[in-house]
């Protein structure tokens, strides 16, 4: 892919526009000539030149052309505007305080690299009543989906066990909610990405060990980043909780994952009547048959859960759930991705 073209020998504007590429995700290609590089003028999908080279490159006469910035900082030189003016410049963008306009114009960049017209999946996990093993299961689709593409669990349950550790992420680097409790701004569906621990395709954002309290937006801005920098996005949703409500609508579809015991259903009839649409049941364990538990909730039963031998030692070596893609779990989580994809695919259709 063609990478947006910085054009300065001013070596601290170059480090700082570095910077801010890089929070955006995107890798620009550095030029001190402005006559060396103007092939790379047409093609590049934005043009940025700093102020100390403005002049220079309107010298130039490159063609004129969309998304030609010129970056200087505070005050720039009358001069400066004057080439921006002659470089047909959508405008000049001064530092520090245009830092947040430019980090977000790279951002819209990269992720227009990752042609994702449509935004993934977004697959919704939460438990009918307490332990009822909600965690397991979104981490047991994601392992299965990693094997078709990149895929990230969103750990949106602060009081759960933590996906990354039912993953074996947890001692893995990378961003975590800490670092993205009061972000503002648009996050970068690459930055992201590349940022959460992550392995074989896998990754994980989920919660540091100490207690972090996310901006409202938090959650739902690092949702949106993950459907456009993933294939799917499963998210561990708590059951109750300041926006558990919001983000649970914003995902495609909700799991509800329950028992057999009256308990447990009663318990999940209520989860369920607060969800509203788009929920589907599935059931942990041996019980009755599922024509019977869709008649008692009211909910279609999407499908079961195997109780898993070993499970807790997968977990526990950092394996994850799926240990095997021949086990029972890995089995049952494919064809409940495989029944939920088809059916958002018939849906978007539609």
């Amino acid at each position: 892919m063609t990478r947006p073209l910085l054009l300065t020998a001013d070596e601290t504007l170059r480090d700082e526009m570095l910077r801010l590429s890089a929070a955006a995700g995107a890798a620009p290609e550095v030029a001190r000539d402005p006559a060396a590089v103007l092939r790379s003028w047409s093609a590049a999908p934005v043009v940025l030149v700093g102020a100390d080279l403005a002049e220079r490159a309107a010298a130039c006469a490159p063609p004129r052309r969309r998304e030609v910035h010129v970056v200087g900082w505070d005050a720039v030189d009358p001069g400066v505007l004057r080439a921006a003016l002659d470089l047909g410049a959508e405008g000049v963008c001064e530092l520090p305080h245009g830092e947040g306009w430019l980090v977000e114009r790279l951002t819209d960049l990269a992720d227009a690299r990752e042609s994702r017209h449509v935004l993934a999946p977004a697959l919704g996990v939460v438990g009918g009543r307490g332990g009822a093993g909600a965690t397991t299961l979104a981490c047991a689709l994601a392992q299965v989906a990693a094997e078709r593409g990149p895929c990230l669990v969103l750990d949106a349950d602060p009081l759960g066990p933590g996906a990354d550790r039912v993953l074996g992420l947890e001692d893995v680097a990378g961003v975590r909610w800490d670092a993205l409790a009061h972000a503002g701004g648009r996050l970068g569906a690459t930055s992201l990405r590349e940022a959460v621990p992550a392995r074989a395709g896998l990754g994980v954002l989920s919660w540091p060990a100490e207690s972090v309290t996310l901006a409202p937006t938090a959650a739902a801005e690092a949702l949106s980043a993950a459907r456009r920098g993933h294939d799917l996005v499963v998210v561990d949703l708590p059951r109750r909780g300041p926006g558990a409500d919001d983000l649970a609508a914003r995902c495609d579809r909700v799991l509800v994952v329950t028992t057999s015991s009256v308990p447990a259903l009663a318990s999940t009839v209520r989860t369920c009547e607060q969800l509203g649409d788009g929920t589907g049941l599935v059931v942990r364990g041996r019980g009755p048959d599922h024509r019977e538990i869709e008649r008692v909730t009211g909910v279609v039963v999407l499908g079961s859960l195997p109780e898993q031998r070993g499970l807790a030692e997968a977990v526990d070596l950092g394996l994850g759930p799926v240990r095997s893609r021949r086990s029972p779990l890995a089995r049952a989580a494919r064809r409940l991705l495989d029944a939920c994809l088809a059916d958002l695919v018939v849906g978007r259709a539609a």
